[in-house]
């Protein structure tokens, strides 16, 4: 049974009021469940985090405060007001009239969020030119102002652009300023940080921060708890649909008394020693011990060899702009990665460290400098040399879902990157492919399943096991887990650990999550500008860092606060 938030300032009315709300989808009389009865209201200037694994309701609870629940919804409650005034039947012209003008809605991906063919200028004016009378030159003047107060550099210039042409953070900004055009009285930010480095994601806790401060009601939804214990007043965990704890932050951050809160605090690897497991015992995945034995491994010699793996020497990448000046993408760039270890790699976006992994991946050629895989030339070989060499470094991305083909099934995923794969039998592919899930923790059924079947974990196990196919000594881990839930980012935090200790496996691991990179790495190279400003072992970087901008990054990086709304 969910639990009710309490009133935090007695005798003031609540900007929102939620109480027993359910929702289910699918037909009326036999809806599936999905929030049993959840209750909770936020006063002006005030912040609510909501938090909780990826299907535990939370975002389908944001999304029917704005009316925006989705196709087949039975939505039922006892009490659902915005300033007093019942939400319960509203259609969708009611709803129309409150989204934007009384209540702001700031989504994860602003890339998809702001339509890529329109100015960001049209884009924020959109509210203004269905809500108010103002001309197009007071909308624009207005939206200048916006895009001003949202820290958005040069905005006569800005206003103009594209969503494709803007930053991650600026494109987060440009969302912000949308939602809060018409100063609603409350501003639901649903997992508003994820994907975003260090400082960027500081900026727009603070700009979070500003509004709060200004009177407006916060509802933040997240599963990142060192981010909402910086900024959220009161916390509700939500698990299964159901409010199962809640309280001042201070509180259930310091003192959390249902055990599922304190599993989710006990995943975030923020300051937790290398090596150190993060989800229970049991959860799901571990290596299996004869798993992949048909792929070579047992029989690879190369796994025995001393030595750096992997040697990049002052590396050079360059880019043309579209007006026709030079980028500087990478320069100078230069690092050793061990056998068995695990290289960081980090800094700002724009900071050249996936250019970086792709040339280390071979797929993308250094102007000067090269990159020496194993001991042998590697950057500088023409591609059908280096092909035969590609079971040596494989990679896994961000975005599993992404670089899956959406029509082949898990089994034509991971036996397509089999080495030899042709000359095997179907049942000694199938064979590979068990094994594979096996090795991450996966069994049998999920082979006939497609990608878009999958689970978010699950889709990056698939991504796992397709990089361990070939057998490689070496794997470009480029956000890794940046899209996951605290949970499910720890599980496979730990099976990367366990297949490295029992593969001997080497990566190369590029985070702006400074918390993973100090948790999973056991040396650091800190990236500005396309250099390398730092470099060391990660204990000593993140203990004493000898640079500024070093320390600028650690200065930004959330921690677990234990003291509420940001106020330590």
């Amino acid at each position: 049974m969910s639990q009710t938030i309490t009133n935090p300032n007695p005798g003031s009315e609540p900007v929102i009021k939620v109480r027993d709300l359910k929702i289910a989808f699918g037909p009326k009389n036999g809806a599936t469940p999905t929030v049993h009865g959840v209750d909770f209201e936020i006063h002006a200037g005030e912040c609510l985090a909501i938090v909780g694994e990826s299907g535990s309701g939370k975002s389908v609870t944001a999304r029917t405060l704005i009316g925006l629940t989705g196709a087949n919804a039975v939505i039922r409650a006892q009490t659902l007001q915005l300033q007093g005034k019942d939400l319960r039947r509203h259609g969708e012209r009611a709803w129309r009239k409150v989204r934007g003008a009384d209540i702001g809605y700031v989504l994860q991906d602003a890339l998809v969020s702001l339509d890529p063919l329109r100015p960001i200028g049209r884009e924020i004016a959109d509210s203004l030119r269905i809500h108010t009378n103002l001309s197009p030159a007071a909308r624009t003047a207005k939206v200048l102002d916006l895009l001003e107060a949202v820290g958005i550099p040069e905005p006569e210039q800005r206003i103009n652009q594209r969503s494709g042409e803007l930053s991650g953070g600026l494109r987060q900004r440009a969302l912000i300023a949308a939602a809060i055009a018409l100063d609603p009285a409350l501003l639901i930010a649903d997992e508003p940080t994820t994907a975003l480095d260090a400082t960027v994601q500081q900026q727009i806790l603070d700009l979070l921060a500003e509004r709060k401060a200004a009177g407006t009601s916060l509802l933040l939804i997240s599963h990142d708890l060192a981010v909402v214990g910086h900024l959220a007043d009161r916390i509700a965990v939500m698990r299964r649909g159901e409010i199962v704890e809640t309280g001042p932050t201070a509180q259930v951050l310091g003192n959390p008394q249902h055990e599922y809160t304190r599993r989710l605090l006990r995943a975030v690897p923020t300051d937790k020693p290398r090596g150190t497991r993060l989800a229970p015992a049991g959860a799901g995945i571990s290596v299996r011990q004869h798993a992949l034995i048909g792929a070579g491994r047992a029989a690879d010699t190369t796994k025995d060899r001393t030595g750096p793996v992997l040697v990049a020497e002052s590396l050079r990448k360059t880019y043309r702009n579209p007006d026709g000046t030079e980028r500087v993408a990478v320069h100078d760039v230069s690092f050793a990665l061990n056998r068995g270890q695990t290289l960081g790699i980090v800094g700002e976006s724009g900071s050249g460290k996936s250019t970086v992994a792709r040339m280390a991946l071979g797929l993308a050629i250094p102007e000067a400098g090269e990159v020496r895989l194993l001991g042998n030339p590697w950057s500088s070989l023409p591609e059908k040399q280096r092909r035969p060499q590609r079971k040596h470094i494989t990679s896994i991305y961000q975005d599993p879902l992404g670089s899956f083909d959406p029509q082949w099934d898990v089994a034509r995923i991971l036996s397509d990157a089999l080495p030899d794969a042709s000359r095997l039998s179907r049942a000694e592919r199938r064979v590979e492919v068990i094994r594979l899930l096996e090795t991450v923790g996966l069994d049998a059924s999920v082979e006939s399943r497609l990608p878009l079947r999958l689970s978010g974990g699950q889709r990056q196990r698939i991504a796992i096991a397709r990089a361990l196919a070939p057998g490689p000594d070496v794997i470009i881990c480029d956000e890794p887990v940046s899209a996951l839930d605290v949970s499910i980012q720890a599980q496979v935090l730990d099976l990367l650990d366990e297949l490295q200790r029992e593969f001997k496996l080497s990566y190369l691991f590029i985070s702006h999550d400074l918390g993973v990179v100090q948790h999973v790495s056991d040396e650091i190279v800190v990236m500005e500008a396309g250099r390398v400003v730092e470099a060391g072992r990660t204990t000593e970087v993140f203990a004493n860092p000898a640079k500024e901008y070093t320390r600028k990054l650690l200065a930004a990086a959330p921690r677990l606060a234990t003291t509420t709304g940001g106020r330590e």
